[in-house]
């Protein structure tokens, strides 16, 4: 799935680009929840969106509806 890959590609490069280890499956979690939640759906801009996060591509387009 050409998506999936995309999005796993973004996480291993943004994500783990300081190189580190998580220090349990816990700590895991709660930095790729931080991840999804704070960043990649909020401030990221997507190319594919018009460069809008998907939030406020969301909020426009039940904006327009």
């Amino acid at each position: 799935n050409a998506f999936m890959e995309s999005c796993f590609s973004r996480f291993k490069a943004e994500l783990m680009q300081e190189n580190k280890c998580f220090e349990s499956v816990e700590d895991a979690q709660t930095q790729i929840r931080k991840y999804i939640d704070q960043y990649y759906n909020v401030i990221r801009l997507h190319s594919s969106l018009d460069y809008n996060t998907p939030i406020e591509f969301e909020t426009e387009k039940l904006i327009a509806v």
